[in-house]
C-alpha cells in the first residue's frame, strides 16, 4: 500500500538574507515570523510554514542542489484579485505575468505571478466563487 498524504506541513527556502526574505514575506503576503529549535527562523501561514535557511549555512538534512532563487511557489489568497494587485501595486512589487486563469489543486484560479528578493517565482491566486473547495 502507498503512502497516503494529508497534507503538507512546511518547505524550505534559501535566502542571501534571512532578515531580507522575512521582512518581505510579512509585509507583502502577511505571513508571521516565528523562531524556533536553535535559533532557526521560518514564516508561518494558516498550518504551514517555510522554514529559512541562510545560503552557505544549510541546516542539515537539505536538498542535494539548495540554491537561492529556485523556488517556485503558489500560494492562494482570500482576498479578491483586484486586492492583491492592488497590495503588490502598494508595495512597488511588479507583477511579472498575469493576470491568468490557471488550473490550481482544486478548480480554476485566477493568478498573478511576481518575484521575493533572492527571485523565486511567487504566484498568488484566487480560486473562483464557482470552485467547490
Amino acid at each position: 500500500m502507498a503512502i497516503s498524504i494529508e497534507r503538507m506541513d512546511h518547505f524550505v527556502i534559501t535566502a542571501s538574507d534571512i532578515d531580507k526574505t522575512i521582512n518581505f514575506y510579512k509585509r507583502v503576503l502577511g505571513m508571521s515570523a516565528i523562531v524556533f529549535a536553535n535559533d532557526r527562523k521560518a514564516l508561518r501561514f494558516g498550518n504551514q510554514k517555510i522554514n529559512i535557511h541562510q545560503a552557505g549555512k544549510e541546516v542539515k538534512p537539505n536538498a542535494q542542489n539548495a540554491a537561492i532563487g529556485t523556488a517556485d511557489i503558489c500560494f492562494i489568497s482570500e482576498r479578491s484579485l483586484e486586492t492583491v494587485q492592488n497590495h503588490l501595486q502598494s508595495e512597488h512589487i511588479r507583477i511579472e505575468y498575469g493576470p491568468i486563469e490557471q488550473h490550481g489543486a482544486v478548480g480554476i484560479m485566477d493568478s498573478v505571478y511576481f518575484r521575493d528578493p533572492d527571485g523565486n517565482l511567487i504566484e498568488v491566486g484566487v480560486y473562483r466563487s464557482t470552485t467547490t473547495r
